[in-house]
């Protein structure tokens, strides 16, 4: 462990130590001040895949053999709060894991979990290390809750908040309160976020990266710069800030539909890094021979798509969300996974209404798709990062997943997911598969 990494993982914990206290003293009326705060979580999923049909299985298909799977982590998030708007947070996390099939063969993954895996022998990193600023404007004032990487505060309506370090850009982005966390809400990389949504961090997700929010009314623009990994899904990130980067713009409106909540969200992404180029393969192979592939076509190349999303209350115990996005689907997947146009809907129901508040029942469907020429090169023998069959007889890739979370107690969720897949891969000709899984989450 070098110098710098011990800096970073002790740094904070000197200044928690150095806190004259927690919680300031407030009325009853008046809502908690937090000085510092520490949080924790941990999450176990275990996931089983039965056998399926597949007449061929290439290099980066799903395997059609029964396979189980299973992912474990443990995380400690601390607050302090600095100065009179500014929060320091970090968050260092043990994981391990197993992924089906070496984590290949699909575009839409089964647990948002599975990228910090780490085989079977526990691995400890840091996931978040960032520094917050906010500057009030007036407004009214909210109440802050007590959170992880939040300590409980108030803060003006209207507000510009800076955040710089290193943390999971999804931390700011496409916030989605029905569909998001896949610790205890849906699994499903596509109900994570957009799986077109090719946001620059490294392999577990996260990245050093600058964020600018501005909150006015019922509108929210944020703006976000972030590293892009070195090579293509790996965990080095290139230091070439101004040069290789991930770059994110989201506009969110709130609003009231028949009386309930709801909000609005468009967000355009733009990357840029060293990528091969899927018509360029293709080419080089006509030339050259053999399959394509885009090692032999890198060169520093540019990607962006453009996406929307709801959420929106149906009732005050059931939500309705949808995403979709389109992405160029020009270059290589670089930092997310193989789905140029995805769309997804679902539903949340809270368990009041059968005496059980603390617990969800979901249902979700996705649909992803790839572009043509990314097709024209996966039907030539071309292998992407996670998929490649060997040949493709192309049909969008289609999910249903639905999940029930169920509370035990003392802050522990027992949850059951159930995961169909039409088309793996995109292919037609292998599938259906069906992933049934159970987690285990406890917070505090």
């Amino acid at each position: 462990m070098t110098t710098q990494t011990l800096i970073a993982l002790f740094l904070p914990f000197a200044l928690l130590v150095a806190s004259p206290g927690n919680a300031q003293e407030q009325s009853a009326n008046e809502p908690v001040i937090e000085n510092w705060n520490a949080k924790f979580q941990s999450t176990y999923v275990w996931q089983h895949k039965p056998g399926f049909d597949a007449p061929y299985t290439g290099p980066l298909s799903l395997s059609p053999q029964q396979e189980n799977t299973y992912t474990w982590t443990v995380t400690m998030a601390l607050g302090k709060r600095l100065w009179d708007g500014g929060e320091l947070y970090f968050d260092p996390e043990i994981a391990q894991g197993v992924p089906l099939s070496n984590l290949t063969g699909l575009g839409g993954f089964y647990n948002g979990e599975i990228t910090r895996a780490s085989g079977d022998t526990p691995i400890l990193y840091m996931v978040r290390l960032f520094m917050r600023q906010t500057w009030g404007q007036g407004g009214g004032e909210i109440t802050v809750p007590s959170a992880m990487n939040q300590v409980a505060g108030v803060a003006d309506k209207n507000r510009t908040v800076l955040t710089v370090g290193f943390l999971p850009p999804l931390d700011i982005f496409d916030n989605n309160q029905y569909a998001h966390d896949p610790r205890s809400q849906f699994m499903n990389w596509c109900n994570m976020t957009y799986c077109a949504f090719d946001y620059a961090a490294d392999a577990r997700g996260n990245s050093w990266g600058v964020a600018l929010e501005y909150y006015r009314a019922d509108w929210v623009l944020r703006f976000g710069q972030f590293m892009q990994p070195i090579l293509a899904n790996q965990l080095p990130l290139d230091e070439a800030f101004f040069r290789h980067f991930g770059q994110d713009l989201e506009i969110e409106h709130a609003h009231q539909l028949l009386g309930q909540p709801g909000k609005l969200r468009l967000l355009a992404f733009r990357n840029r890094a060293v990528m091969g180029g899927y018509a360029d393969a293709l080419n080089y192979a006509a030339i050259h021979g053999g399959v394509p592939d885009t090692a032999n076509t890198l060169r520093e190349r540019q990607k962006y798509g453009i996406g929307i999303d709801l959420e929106q209350a149906l009732t005050p115990a059931l939500g309705l969300f949808s995403r979709a996005m389109w992405q160029d689907g020009g270059s290589d997947t670089y930092a997310f996974t193989e789905v140029h146009q995805s769309i997804t809907a679902g539903l949340a129901l809270n368990g009041g209404s059968w005496c059980r508040e603390r617990d969800t029942l979901g249902v979700s469907v996705i649909q992803n798709e790839i572009s043509d020429v990314y097709q024209r090169y996966l039907e030539a023998g071309g292998l992407g990062f996670f998929i490649g069959d060997g040949k493709l007889n192309y049909r969008p890739e289609q999910i249903l997943e639905t999940y029930y979370s169920g509370y035990l107690k003392h802050n522990v969720w027992l949850t059951a997911d159930y995961q169909y897949i039409r088309n793996p891969a995109y292919n037609a000709d292998r599938g259906p598969v069906s992933i049934a899984g159970l987690r285990l989450h406890w917070e505090s």
